[in-house]
């Protein structure tokens, strides 16, 4: 049986790239994406994969500034020949799950989410990119009117939907009217190590933009001057939330995994103001013996357990996360038993669930 598998672009390496690997490892394929930077997949499984780009990926800037072109990606996705595949594997945070099949190939695609900045996000991304007036707002606007209906003809395309959280199977089923199963991604919690002493900070880890809502954490910290916080992430927020910062809070930027693993296994818990999809960062905290406080929405409900292994707080206010902190200074957590709840959600256990799942789904299809 001949398979393809479909992504987005390979631009950067994050949770759906992990999610395409250990695809790619069950099922060896060619990997068809909009775009490729050669750079950023060097010394990876990727670099070594038979990979097909669109045409995208010949226009000026594409590598690293591809989503000026996001008009054109239903268009680029749909001139991928796949007339040779039986079985096709998408990988989908945009535009992936819109390929061109045939009703005599099977079509599963893992579905992170229903693309954000056009459906939830929407006026937050109007707003944080001042697109909220002019011909260029206006621009924006026509752009993901086009991309909202493109995705939801596209919908129907895939012949079986995963999720990857409960989270994103209501938005599915909200905004595409199909079912999904959930399967979590992979997270490669083995990588991670549980430190013999914790230091006296709290942790933060993300990426420096709007919908993160690190600015909310640097407030709190405002009235927590006894405490440290420590920031680790870079973005075009960096700046704005630097201004909000005391003298108890450092930035700290990119780290590598080294040190990104040894400052997540000393601290005292990770704070996680946002709405994920599905959030690995928590996952990956509990991995390294740390509980977690963080937002009751998104996929976080989903991995944190109250009082188990972290803090739930229920809005996103600064006077929230420093109510969160106090209560939990109030109790104790086992590293020992936040690293075996972690692996709950390994990638041992993602492979098994996904292949399990479209080998049964291969087999009711071609009999």
């Amino acid at each position: 049986m001949k398979t393809a598998i479909v992504h987005e672009w390979l631009t950067q390496l994050t949770g759906s790239e992990k999610v395409v690997e250990n695809i790619y490892r069950l099922y060896p394929s060619p990997l068809y994406v909009l775009v490729k930077d050669p750079n950023s997949i060097k010394g990876t499984i990727f670099e070594h994969m038979e990979i097909h780009t669109s045409f995208i990926q010949k226009l000026p800037g594409a590598r690293t500034k591809y989503r000026n072109y996001l008009f054109l990606f239903p268009l680029a996705v749909e001139q991928f020949d796949l007339r040779d595949y039986d079985l096709i594997l998408s990988s989908s945070h945009a535009v992936a799950k819109g390929v061109l099949t045939t009703h005599e190939q099977l079509h599963i695609t893992y579905c992170h989410t229903p693309i954000r900045y056009a459906w939830d996000l929407y006026f937050e991304y109007l707003e944080s990119s001042n697109l909220e007036k002019g011909i260029k707002g206006w621009l924006a606007r026509w752009v993901l009117h086009n991309i909202r209906k493109f995705d939801v003809i596209s919908s129907s395309r895939p012949d079986f939907y995963i999720a990857n959280s409960n989270y994103v199977r209501k938005r599915i089923k909200k905004i595409y009217g199909r079912d999904a199963i959930v399967i979590y991604p992979p997270v490669e919690v083995e990588k991670f190590h549980i430190s013999r002493k914790k230091e006296d900070y709290y942790l933060v880890v993300s990426r420096l933009v709007p919908y993160k809502k690190v600015d909310l954490v640097v407030r709190a910290f405002q009235h927590l001057p006894d405490k440290k916080l420590i920031v680790i992430g870079e973005g075009p927020q960096l700046k704005k939330v630097k201004r909000l910062a005391g003298k108890n809070v450092e930035f700290l930027g990119y780290q590598n995994f080294k040190n990104l693993s040894e400052y997540m296994s000393k601290a005292k818990a990770l704070i996680h103001p946002q709405v994920e999809d599905f959030g690995i960062v928590p996952v990956e905290a509990m991995a390294s013996g740390t509980p977690v406080i963080a937002y009751s929405r998104g996929g976080a409900s989903e991995t944190v357990i109250d009082r188990k292994t972290g803090v739930l707080f229920h809005e996103q206010t600064p006077e929230e996360i420093v109510s969160a902190i106090h209560r939990f200074e109030t109790m104790e957590f086992d590293p020992e038993e936040l690293k075996r709840y972690s692996t709950k959600f390994s990638s041992e256990r993602f492979r098994r669930e996904f292949k399990s799942f479209v080998d049964r789904k291969i087999q009711e299809f071609f009999g």
